[in-house]
């Protein structure tokens, strides 16, 4: 990565071998933007299932091994022999797995980020930039701003904005800035999307109508993480100390259109039971839950075992809150004001099947669930 007589940043990827932080490398490795990059994760790339770009993107950045929740970790994380001050730190690293504890979500976003943020501060980081989400409204009807209060309807949520609280009040010598990013979808994608899609091609094995839960209508905004990606870099020359910036593309995705994308690719019939139904199944969420992943994980683990997959990090497992009525409904323009432009303004068929096709060549997600 050289300079071309050009002074470019030594930037710190924390959590970057995670589904954003992968592709936050490729972006600053693929498009030559930083002088040094340290990518820092407690999963070695080895183990993370990457695609062959991201692979090739980790071959030219220095990884190092650790757990961020523990502040000599963190340290070390930033740490040089030579002296280096890492100029961007980007914290991409915090708990993402569902159904956790409140216990891990502590120690998993909140002390970890504040580990983080702490350890940034004291070496002088132009500029911290902080990943959290927008689960943080869930009931109103028109898109939400960054300066409505909030109420978030996750643990993950509570805890992230207990992160940005305690930035806004403790960090008062560090240049910080918060991006909320809707439900984030694209290469390397997991938990967001994927489990749905997942759930079409077994519903396409079963030859079986999908049922779903709530309406058609049900706010589940998008954007990729190629954006993502971007915006963290762009929000590092033009975002404003302290603010807060939502990501959001302007496809107003909705259960519904997600729901059509998904029948067209699998060849299959869903069907929106609606709130009434749904309310009835709300009193007993945990036992429908159970019941529904019973049902998908028999033909889920058939499938693998017909293309010979051995191990993925893929499943169709749902989680209960997941399946809750509420609404991720957010304003991604304010970001735009600093000349930020989406590079995937909604969701697509085809970036829906970029995934599937990825997962395929890696041998994580059954060909015969696709074709």
């Amino acid at each position: 990565m050289a300079s071309n007589g050009v002074h470019k940043p030594n930037v710190l990827v924390l959590g970057g071998v995670g589904f954003i932080g992968r592709n936050l490398v490729h972006y600053l490795v693929s498009n030559e933007l930083v002088a040094k990059i340290r990518v820092v994760d407690k999963v070695p790339p080895a183990m993370g299932f990457l695609n062959a770009r991201h692979s090739e993107a980790f071959s030219k950045v220095q990884f190092k091994h650790a757990n961020l929740i523990n502040p000599t970790s963190v340290a070390k994380a930033f740490h040089t022999d030579d002296g280096t001050i890492f100029d961007y730190v980007f914290n991409c690293a915090a708990e993402t797995k569902l159904a956790q504890t409140e216990a891990v979500y502590r120690d998993g976003i909140f002390k970890l980020s504040c580990n983080c943020a702490s350890e940034a501060e004291k070496h002088g980081a132009q500029r911290f930039i902080e990943l959290s989400t927008a689960q943080m409204y869930s009931t109103d009807k028109t898109p939400i701003n960054e300066s409505v209060s909030c109420e978030p309807w996750t643990l993950q949520g509570r805890f992230k904005l207990a992160v940005e609280q305690e930035l806004a009040n403790n960090f008062n010598n560090l240049d910080y800035i918060i991006l909320r990013p809707a439900l984030v979808y694209g290469s390397g994608d997991r938990i967001g999307l994927v489990p749905r899609l997942v759930i079409g091609g077994i519903y396409k094995v079963l030859g079986e109508k999908m049922k779903v839960l709530w309406t058609r209508d049900l706010k589940m905004n998008t954007v990729h993480v190629e954006d993502v990606a971007h915006a963290l870099w762009h929000l590092c020359q033009n975002g404003r100390r302290g603010e807060i910036y939502h990501l959001a593309d302007s496809g107003d995705t909705t259960q519904g259109k997600f729901g059509d994308l998904v029948s067209e690719i699998f060849g299959i019939n869903i069907d929106y039971v609606g709130s009434v139904v749904s309310s009835f199944a709300n009193l007993s969420l945990h036992d429908v839950v159970d019941d529904v992943n019973e049902k998908h994980m028999v033909p889920w683990g058939e499938a693998c075992n017909i293309d010979d997959i051995q191990s993925t990090p893929l499943s169709p497992y749902i989680e209960e809150e997941v399946l809750r009525n509420k609404q991720l409904f957010v304003d991604g323009s304010k970001i735009q004001q600093t000349g930020f432009t989406y590079r995937h303004p909604k969701l697509t068929k085809e970036l829906l099947q970029s995934v599937i096709h990825e997962y395929i060549e890696l041998k994580l997600f059954p060909r015969s669930l696709y074709r």
